[in-house]
């Protein structure tokens, strides 16, 4: 049984056509890459399946359950959690603060355990700070632990918000453009993070521009057009597919990597 299962589905906006009869379905454990062309379709479709938007027609199932139109609130929930094409981070906050508020969805408690704040809240609060320290050590920022979010280089901001993901401990993890405004360098660290949050057990989705970096770490490749989908398979196949060329380049050269 798949982990995502995407059944036809269809998203507008009155007369604009976003998403039209998108099918899919992402194993555990896998790491497929969604790549189109600029107004392809592709954040609509993230938004759709995390919630944000409920779609025109069509179903989203995650681990068996129907979450079509499910509020991303239920969603997250779930262990369906992602990122944004935008960077959304609590800027006034630490580095670490930041991280910590991702554990929200995995952790326990209340208004009145905040208030009497009995041991089990404490010990609860020191784990999600050491749980939010770990994270900072996997993606390479520790030691801006103590610094304001919005102090970080927008390479290091990327990161963080992975890491902000991470403390939610996600089943899916949707990474919208990860590699956006990166340098070659910051791009190259960003996939050696991916490859390990996968290597980890965590089933990834992403979307991307940079095609070296999904050749590089994409085991499965959905392609968008226009908002249909026009290609599925291997990245060499994708590579290879006439239909793919033609949307990217216009003609029949080889889509290189």
């Amino acid at each position: 049984m798949a982990l995502l299962s995407v059944q036809n589905e269809t998203k507008r906006f009155g007369g604009l056509l976003a998403n039209d009869a998108i099918s899919f379905d992402v194993k555990e454990g896998e790491l497929l890459a969604v790549i189109g062309p600029n107004g392809a379709g592709k954040t609509t479709l993230f938004n759709v399946i995390s919630g944000f938007f409920p779609p025109t027609t069509g179903s989203i199932h995650f681990d068996g359950r129907d979450i079509t139109g499910a509020s991303p609130h239920r969603v997250a929930s779930s262990g369906l959690i992602r990122t944004y094409q935008l960077v959304q981070l609590f800027k006034q906050l630490t580095v670490l603060e930041n991280v910590e508020i991702g554990s929200h969805r995995v952790t326990e408690g209340g208004v009145f355990s905040a208030l009497l704040r009995p041991p089990s809240m404490r010990r609860q609060e020191e784990e999600v700070r050491a749980t939010a320290r770990e994270l900072l050590r996997f993606v390479g920022l520790e030691k801006q632990a103590d610094m304001p979010a919005d102090s970080l280089p927008y390479g290091r901001q990327r990161l963080l918000e992975v890491a902000r993901a991470l403390a939610a401990k996600p089943r899916l993890l949707l990474l919208d453009e990860p590699a956006a405004g990166l340098n070659m360098q910051e791009t190259a660290a960003l996939a050696e993070v991916i490859r390990r949050i996968h290597a980890g057990g965590t089933t990834v989705i992403l979307i991307e521009h940079d095609m070296s970096l999904v050749m590089q770490i994409a085991q499965r490749i959905v392609v968008l057009d226009f908002g249909r989908k026009i290609a599925e398979g291997t990245p060499d196949e994708i590579k290879a597919h006439p239909d793919v060329i033609a949307a990217y380049l216009g003609g029949t050269e080889t889509l290189d990597a």
